[in-house]
């Protein structure tokens, strides 16, 4: 199950992720500070390192940055589109967690969404 998705907005496909607050508890942490990247690695076996930060002062909503609109790109992701990622423990015993990532593309039929369908797109 995912820890987290979000339907893609203008904003996440031209400038940054922008993820709600509940997001920060699954998220690796940022430990004391504001920033921090993490790999993922996405539905193709290909990593990405991906840069999560919050505000210095007010409301700290995280939002990635460094390495999305890379993966966006990539991907060819549209507003309406999704994004889940999924934290997984390391089989080797460590206990340092790693993300999955998943893009889906919405399936629209004149007009009406009918679901979603994975992205699986080649190496970059």
């Amino acid at each position: 199950m995912a820890e987290f998705s979000k339907l893609l907005t203008k904003t996440d496909i031209h400038k940054r992720l922008s993820l709600p607050t509940k997001c920060f508890k699954p998220l690796p942490s940022l430990k004391g500070s504001h920033v921090r990247d993490f790999p993922a690695i996405d539905e193709s076996g290909f990593g990405w390192t991906f840069q999560c930060s919050t505000r210095k002062k007010g409301h700290p909503k995280p939002v990635l940055s460094k390495g999305w609109l890379a993966f966006v790109r990539h991907k060819e992701l549209k507003a309406g589109d999704r994004v889940k990622f999924f934290k997984e423990k390391d089989q080797s015993g460590t206990a340092t967690p790693f993300y999955r990532i998943e893009a889906e593309k919405e399936i629209k039929i004149f007009g009406v969404i009918f679901g979603y369908s994975p992205i699986v797109a080649p190496f970059p």
